[in-house]
This record gives structure tokens, C-alpha cells and sequence, in this order.
């Protein structure tokens, strides 16, 4: 329980030094890495909710989001790369 809590410390940290470089962030890639980090550590948080509290409908969700965050994530690896491969 204890290992959890830190956990969910640690994602919360994540998320703030994240949301600051979103908005500090001197480049589009900068911003769009930092966005992906935000948009994780919320999942992140939610799989430590669900694993603390033996929630295991948060499961799906996390999965989910998980699926959407990564197809998210080619996405703007594409944008940013401007379509080269």
C-alpha cells in the first residue's frame, strides 16, 4: 500500500514537471512529448487508483486509454515529423 502511495507521488510529480514544460515548451515537439507524458501519467494515476483500491473495472479504462494514448502518439509523431518516415 505504502509502495502505491509513493507511486502516485511520483506520477503526480511527473505530471506537474510535464505540464510545465507544456507551457514553457520552446518547440512543438517539446509540447507534444509533454502532452504524451501528461496524458500517461493520468493513466498511470488511474492504474495506481484501481490497484489501491482493488478496483478492477479501472482496469478496462486504463487499457483503453492506453490503446488511445499510444495511437495518440504515432499521431503526433507524424505531425511533428511533418509525414517523413
Amino acid at each position: 500500500m505504502i509502495f502505491v502511495n509513493i507511486g502516485l507521488v511520483l506520477v503526480v510529480a511527473a505530471f506537474a514537471i510535464s505540464l510545465l514544460r507544456v507551457v514553457l515548451g520552446p518547440s512543438l515537439a517539446d509540447r507534444a512529448v509533454a502532452v504524451d507524458v501528461c496524458f500517461f501519467s493520468v493513466v498511470a494515476v488511474f492504474a495506481l487508483l484501481a490497484a489501491r483500491n482493488e478496483l478492477a473495472a479501472f482496469a478496462d479504462a486504463v487499457l483503453i486509454a492506453s490503446l488511445v494514448g499510444f495511437l495518440a502518439t504515432v499521431s503526433l509523431a507524424r505531425l511533428v515529423s511533418r509525414g517523413r518516415r
